[in-house]
């Protein structure tokens, strides 16, 4: 399983033949993003904030977008496949489950009545992705967490954060989450922070790429 990273929560895996975009962002956006975007065969999209849907970019695309009944209420021009939490997803042969997430409350963008999760499975790899969650008891599992990190309350801190990695079984977790500038951690912090937790970890840059 390959990963690009782009700003904030967004990533494109690369599995199976499959090319899955997950959260395509207004964050730092920029039209050469899109050319990378136009070779996905799916998007997935967690939640209707802007930093994690780009809804300009989307109408440039043709390919099947997954998401939530209250982001295509915000976007009804947007051809999107309505899931929920608990619902399975195939893409070519690549497993997504879709699982409950919980966004902290934050009025200034919007309250998220409707949030998810997804976890990726090519049948290596589980690979989990977060959303702007906060902790909640789950039975999730899952080899790589890609969590989305804050220093308040829309999702999980650091210390959460860990503790979801170790709870799922994840060996390794990627960083997401870092790119609008407010109310984050310095990445110092959380370099020294996961630094002392028995826990693998990346820090990407935009446009990394990488294997899991």
């Amino acid at each position: 399983m390959k990963i690009t990273k782009f700003p904030q929560s967004c990533i494109m895996i690369e599995t199976l033949g499959q090319k899955i975009l997950v959260d395509p962002s207004m964050t730092k956006y920029t039209e050469k993003f899109l050319d990378s975007w136009k070779k996905a065969t799916a998007v997935l999209v967690t939640h209707r904030h802007s930093d994690h849907l780009n809804p300009i970019a989307l109408r440039q695309m043709t390919v099947p977008i997954y998401s939530t009944k209250e982001v295509l209420s915000f976007n009804p021009d947007l051809p999107i496949k309505v899931v929920a939490a608990g619902d399975t997803i195939k893409i070519g042969k690549v497993k997504v489950e879709v699982v409950k997430a919980i966004h902290g409350y934050m009025l200034p963008a919007g309250e998220i009545k409707e949030n998810v999760g997804f976890i990726i499975d090519d049948g290596k790899t589980r690979l989990y992705v977060t959303s702007d969650t906060i902790r909640f008891k789950n039975d999730y599992k899952a080899d790589v967490i890609f969590a989305n990190i804050t220093a308040f309350d829309a999702s999980m801190n650091l210390w959460g954060a860990c503790q979801t990695a170790k709870e799922v079984g994840a060996k390794l977790l990627i960083v997401a989450h870092q790119d609008t500038g407010m109310m984050m951690y310095e990445k110092s912090q959380i370099e020294n922070y996961l630094n002392s937790q028995e826990i693998k970890y990346i820090f990407p840059n935009t446009l990394d790429t990488f294997e899991i």
